[in-house]
C-alpha cells in the first residue's frame, strides 16, 4: 500500500472546509501543491546570538531543498534565549525555560496548521531538546538538523574558544592574568556564528541525537561556516520525504536503547550535564521509562574517551577533520558501548549507518585508543543520599580522586560566589553550597560565573560545589547540580549550614550532609517556606508546572505524575 505523504495536512487542503485554500493559493501555491506533504521548519529566531544568526538563512535552504524533493516546507519562528549572553543576571532564568516553549511553540504550530512533519534547527542548548520533546509529543515523522559548530579563535598562535573566555576572566579577576591578555582573548575567542565549539551543552546534545537516532549522520560536526552545511540542509528534504515515505515515526526511533546509547555517549565525550537533563525530559516525552538511576549505571561502566573541552583541548572542529560524529560512533560501537540494532531517521540502524565509516587515524589526538581511555568511568556520575534524595548529577573532571569531603560554605546568589573568591574566602577543602535557584525558585539558571570563579589554580579540583541549579557544559571542576528536591520545594539542600561537612563518593553513588537526623528536624522546623514570587510572567508560568530536575523538569500539567 502506498503511503499517503500529506496524511496530515490533506483533511486541510482537501478538507470540508474548502476556504481555507484562498491562503495557500495567496501564499502562490497550485492545486497541485496542494496534495504535497507540508512540512514544518521550526526556527529558533535570535540574530542577537552567534549560535543562532545564521538559523534562518539555513531553514530557508532546508525549504528550498523540500521544494526539490516534492514537499512544502514552511519556517516558523520559536523563542530562542542565548545561554552565554544571559550569564550572570535574570536573563538566566528563561534559559531552561525556553526550552519547554521551543516544544509547546513547536507543537503547537505543527498541530495547528497541519504539518505532516517537522524539521527542528539545533543552534544552541535548549533548540534541539525543544524540537526533541515537540516530536516525542507529536509522534509526527520528523528530524533535527544541527546548525553547526563555531570554528575556534586564534590568540598568539594557539586556538581559543568560550572556555578559554570565562578562565580568563576568573583568571583576571585574583591577578593571575593582566585584564589586557583576558580582554584580548575576549575579543578572539568567537570569530563567527554557530554553537560553542567544546563539548559543552550545544555539542553534547548534538552528538546525543546522532546516537540516540533523531539527527542523519554527520550533522553535529559538520562546522557552521562549512560550505558542507549548506548542502546538507538542501539534503534534508529528501531525508523528510524518507521518513515520511517509511512512516517513521519519533517513538520509533526514541527506544529505551536509542536512550542507553545517547547517555553512554555523552558520557564518553566528557560531555555537559545539561544533557542529563534533556535526556530525561524527552524520555518523560517519549513514554519511555529512563531515570537517573538507568544513567547512574551507565556513566558508572562507561569510560572517558575524548579530550574535548573542558576536560582536555580540543573541539568539535578537531572531530570534523578527522571524519566527524561517525567516526566517534563507530568507535563506541565497536567499544561495545553502543547497541547497533536502533533504528535511526535515515531508516537504517545505528550499525547500518556507521557500516562504511573509518576507524579514527593514528596520528589524531582527539579519541583514545579503545584499551587506553582517559578515564577509566565518566567525569560525569549520579549520587544520591541525605542531601539530595531524588539525586544530584556530579560533573568531576579536575579530581584525581572520586571521592571529596569539605565544609560547607553557602550562597543564594552566584556573583556572590566569584567576589567570595576574588576575596580569598574560598579555600581548599569548602563545599559551595548555591541554592535557592532549582526550576521552581529562579528557572534554574546556568552559574557559569560561579563555577568559572572556582576554576583559578588554587581551588581548581581542591574545592566542590553543589547546586539545586545548573551549570554550563563549559564549566570544570568538582560540581555538583540538579540536587533534588531544590531547596525551594523544601529539598534538604535548603538545611545545610556554614560549616557544615558534606562528603560525595561517586563510584558508590552516595552525597552525605554529615549532620544528625535531629538536628535537620530542627532545622526543618524552623525553615521558613519559600515565599517568593518571580516577577515575571514566563516564570510565573513555568514555576507553576515544572517538575523537579530528576524528572527533567517537564511540564507536571502534561506528566501530573511528575508532580
Amino acid at each position: 500500500m502506498t503511503t499517503l505523504l500529506n496524511w496530515n495536512s490533506r483533511r486541510l487542503t482537501r478538507g470540508w472546509q474548502r476556504g481555507i485554500n484562498a491562503f495557500y493559493y495567496g501564499l502562490g501555491l497550485t492545486d497541485d501543491d496542494l496534495d504535497k506533504a507540508q512540512i514544518g521548519i521550526g526556527v529558533p529566531l535570535l540574530d542577537g546570538n552567534l549560535c543562532n544568526v545564521h538559523a534562518y538563512e539555513l531553514a530557508t535552504r532546508i525549504a528550498q531543498g523540500c521544494r526539490e524533493a516534492g514537499l512544502l516546507g514552511f519556517p516558523f519562528g520559536v523563542p530562542a534565549v542565548s545561554d552565554n549572553i544571559t550569564q550572570g543576571h535574570e536573563g538566566g532564568n528563561a534559559s531552561l525555560p525556553s526550552r519547554n516553549m521551543i516544544a509547546n511553540g513547536a507543537e503547537c504550530v505543527v498541530s495547528a496548521h497541519g504539518y505532516d512533519g517537522l524539521i527542528g534547527l539545533h543552534h544552541c542548548d535548549k533548540n534541539g531538546p525543544g524540537f526533541a520533546m515537540a516530536l516525542a509529543r507529536l509522534n509526527y515523522p520528523g528530524l533535527i538538523v544541527n546548525g553547526g559548530t563555531i570554528m575556534p579563535g586564534c590568540h598568539d598562535g594557539r586556538d581559543v574558544t568560550i572556555l578559554d573566555v570565562y578562565d580568563a576572566q576568573a583568571a583576571a579577576s585574583v591577578g593571575a592574568m593582566s585584564q589586557d591578555e583576558a580582554g584580548r582573548i575576549i575579543r578572539a575567542a568567537c570569530p563567527g556564528p554557530g554553537g560553542c565549539g567544546i563539548a559543552a551543552s550545544f555539542n553534547t546534545w548534538g552528538i546525543a541525537l546522532e546516537a540516540i537516532g533523531l539527527s542523519l549522520p554527520f550533522t553535529s560536526s559538520i562546522p557552521a561556516v562549512d560550505d558542507a552545511k549548506q548542502q546538507e540542509c538542501l539534503a534534508a528534504g529528501a531525508a523528510m520525504r524518507n521518513v515520511l515515505e517509511r512512516n517513521i515515526r519519533p517513538r520509533d526511533v526514541l527506544t529505551r536503547p536509542a536512550f542507553e546509547n545517547a547517555a553512554a555517549t555523552i558520557a564518553a565525550i566528557g560531555g555537559s550535564t545539561n544533557g542529563v537533563l534533556h535526556l530525561l525530559a524527552l524520555a518523560r516525552e517519549a513514554g519511555v521509562a529512563f531515570s537517573l538511576r538507568d544513567m547512574q549505571a551507565i556513566f558508572r561502566r562507561t569510560p572517558v574517551c575524548c579530550s574535548f573541552a573542558p576536560r582536555g583541548k580540543l573541539t568539535m572542529v578537531d572531530l570534523h577533520r578527522i571524519g566527524g560524529t561517525p567516526v566517534l560512533l563507530k568507535y563506541l560501537l565497536q567499544a561495545g558501548l553502543l547497541d547497533g540494532g536502533c533504528l535511526t531517521v535515515s531508516g537504517r540502524t545505528l550499525a547500518e549507518d556507521l557500516a562504511g565509516v573509518p576507524a579514527p587515524p593514528p596520528d589524531q589526538e582527539l579519541i583514545a585508543p579503545l584499551d587506553q581511555p582517559f578515564k577509566a568511568y565518566a567525569d560525569m556520575q549520579i549520587c544520591f543520599g541525605n542531601l539530595a534524595p531524588e539525586g544530584i548529577v556530579f560533573k568531576v573532571s579536575s579530581m584525581d580522586q572520586p571521592r571529596f569531603r569539605g565544609t560547607a560554605v553557602c550562597f543564594d546568589h552566584a556573583r556572590d560566589v566569584a567576589e567570595a573568591v576574588e576575596s580569598r574566602r574560598i579555600r581548599p577543602g569548602h563545599v559551595i553550597v548555591l541554592r535557592y535557584l532549582g526550576p521552581v525558585a529562579a528557572g534554574m539558571p546556568e552559574v557559569l560565573i560561579a563555577s568559572a570563579a572556582l576554576a583559578v589554580p588554587e581551588l581548581d579540583g581542591k574545592v566542590a560545589m553543589i547546586s539545586d541549579t545548573r551549570v554550563s557544559g563549559v564549566s570544570h571542576g568538582a560540581i555538583g547540580v540538579h540536587c533534588s528536591p531544590e531547596a525551594a520545594a523544601g529539598g534538604p539542600i535548603a538545611l545545610v549550614q556554614d560549616g557544615d561537612e558534606i562528603s560525595f563518593d561517586l563510584l558508590a553513588g552516595d552525597v552525605t550532609l554529615h549532620v544528625p537526623d535531629e538536628a535537620l528536624t530542627r532545622r526543618r522546623a524552623a525553615l521558613a517556606p519559600w515565599t517568593r514570587t518571580p516577577r515575571r510572567g514566563y516564570l510565573l508560568d513555568w514555576a507553576a508546572t515544572a517538575a523537579q530536575a530528576h524528572h527533567g523538569c517537564v511540564s507536571t500539567a502534561l506528566h501530573p505524575d511528575c508532580g
